[in-house]
């Protein structure tokens, strides 16, 4: 004999069926729809990042390379504008690429929004939309963000890493806040 509690009821014809509740603290489970947009997501913001690294370290697409973006640092006020390049170029690269491969997803995600806070402070606020706005700084800063808090999906290499299989929000907000915290004491060294 099994109580009336312990028992699902059938839906009625023409009713949704009731949605399995998850255990507390357990993430909700995801659709293949949502993965594959977070999926879509992390390639085109990952790619992006990474070949803006990629012109500050190795002077692809047009960029400057470690010299012409280290002296663009040193004009913006950063002290020692070739480290700042490599500093920049490595972040955006690795970053970048980690969220592509959705591979310590809440770490790359915050490290892009350290670096998009410190463009839109050297870019300005002048106004907001493009040639002189910071729209596509904050576009890339928010994408980051959103990624590291909601976490890859489930086409990612953080699947295979215990510690991050199941994301918590608590991971991606610790990680942005160290992201942001670490974009502002880059803030303060510059002039």
């Amino acid at each position: 004999m099994t109580s009336p509690s312990a028992t699902t009821p059938k839906p009625r014809t023409g009713e949704p069926a009731a949605i399995p509740a998850t255990p507390a603290g357990a993430p909700a489970p995801s659709t293949p729809a949502h993965d594959v947009g977070l999926l879509l997501l992390r390639v085109v913001l990952g790619l992006t990042m990474a070949a803006h690294g990629a012109q500050k370290l190795f002077g692809w697409f047009g960029g400057g390379g470690i010299s012409g973006t280290g002296q663009f640092f040193t004009a913006s006020g950063y002290p020692a504008g070739d480290a700042m390049a490599v500093l920049a170029g490595l972040t955006e690269t690795l970053g970048g690429l980690g969220l592509v491969l959705g591979l310590l997803t809440p770490l790359a995600g915050a490290a892009l929004v350290g670096t998009m806070i410190n463009a839109i402070a050297v870019h300005g606020a002048g106004s907001f939309f493009a040639p002189q706005g910071i729209e596509y700084e904050l576009l890339l800063t928010a994408g980051a963000a959103a990624l590291a808090l909601t976490g890859p999906g489930r086409y990612a290499a953080d699947r295979f890493l215990p510690v991050l299989r199941g994301h918590r929000l608590a991971h991606g907000a610790l990680a942005v806040g160290l992201g942001v915290v670490t974009a502002g004491a880059l803030l303060l060294v510059r002039n």
